[in-house]
């Protein structure tokens, strides 16, 4: 079973997305700020991370960094999900590591389209 590591400090946001998520079959491990995401990825190993840009304690931004920067979680690829949809915040999403970018609220089949198409690429 596939699983992602929802990274969500919104509590709607995070029951919604991940009850959806594993209705469409995904084991669904969740972390409510940076620094947890973080430390998730490196027990859970997940198969890819959905990480919130604006989160508490540790920012999107630098988790993203950090999980990238280490070699036993860089292979794993992350989404950014963010609600600040502004010209340039893709590039610096993907600059700060990120392998896609999606915006809030999140359309769930174009979110699965993502998920789909970067797990393909990580496929051993």
């Amino acid at each position: 079973m596939t699983k992602i590591l929802l990274v969500e400090d919104n509590e709607m946001n995070r029951d919604m997305l991940s009850r959806r998520l594993v209705r469409k079959g995904f084991e669904v491990v969740i972390a409510v700020d940076g620094a947890e995401g973080v430390a998730k990825a490196q027990t859970e190993f997940p198969d890819l991370v959905l990480m919130d840009m604006s989160l508490p304690v540790l920012d999107g931004w630098a988790a993203t960094e950090r999980l990238k920067s280490d070699p036993q979680t860089s292979h794993i690829p992350i989404i950014a999900l963010t609600a600040h949809a502004m010209s340039g915040d893709r590039e610096k999403a993907l600059a700060a590591g990120c392998d896609d970018y999606d915006t809030k609220p999140i359309e769930l089949p174009q979110l699965l389209g993502k998920i789909a198409l970067l797990l393909e690429k990580t496929a051993p």
